[in-house]
């Protein structure tokens, strides 16, 4: 039995504007689905077990185990990405519920979830902190976050062009920042990083420094 309520879905992007919602969706899409991306997503999404709360939903669905999980809930405010999403639910033939809210936002009861998804997610997020305390506030004691984000470089040059193209790069990709600090986030929301690894995927270096691992309530 599903633990959570179903509310309106407020925060919904309903006024967003035409590329937003036809073309913007395709870019995500294409550019969250690379070889380098879906590589980190086979190494973090099989780990999830039991009720999986994933943030931003669609791209992950192939690498679930079946076996492990017993339903999804997905949040995405973006309505426009839920119809690529559902397209990807009904082939992997998971019990998945969307729903159209911000992660600020979870409408879902305290300690009613066993593992929290969030890939390449947390960069869109307004406030991400409040997010991620929202996610630790409904995981179950010893329930695990599952992360692989973008973020901010470790090389002081690629931290400075990163700000720089921050202005115009968030206009373009859906409020997407390039320069987040993960771990600080983590820490900042009340997390402690069981394991975390980072490291430069192929391509452009403003775009490809990564982060992953688990997280626990600290």
């Amino acid at each position: 039995m599903k633990n959570f309520s179903r509310q309106p879905e407020q925060g919904a992007r309903t006024n967003a504007s035409w590329y937003d919602r036809h073309v913007l969706p395709h870019l995500l899409d294409f550019a969250c689905g690379m070889k380098p991306i879906r590589r980190q997503r086979a190494m973090i999404v099989p780990l999830a077990h039991g009720r999986v709360l994933e943030v931003g939903i669609g791209l992950n669905m192939p690498f679930y185990d079946t076996s492990r999980v017993s339903y999804i809930i997905g949040v995405d405010p973006a309505l426009q990405m839920h119809r690529l999403a559902s397209k990807r639910i009904a082939r992997a033939g998971l019990d998945v519920e969307l729903v159209g809210v911000t992660a600020e936002t979870i409408p879902l009861e305290e300690a009613s979830i066993d593992t929290v998804v969030t890939t390449y997610t947390l960069c869109t997020i307004a406030d991400p902190v409040v997010a991620l305390r929202e996610m630790r506030r409904v995981l179950v004691p010893g329930g695990r976050l599952l992360f692989c984000e973008h973020g901010r470089a470790p090389d002081e040059n690629v931290r400075r062009w990163q700000s720089r193209l921050q202005p115009h790069w968030q206009k373009i990709a859906g409020g997407c920042h390039l320069d987040r600090d993960v771990p600080a986030l983590l820490d900042e929301a009340g997390f402690r990083c069981d394991s975390l690894q980072t490291r430069y995927l192929p391509g452009p270096r403003l775009l490809t420094f990564n982060y992953w691992g688990e997280a626990v309530a600290a």
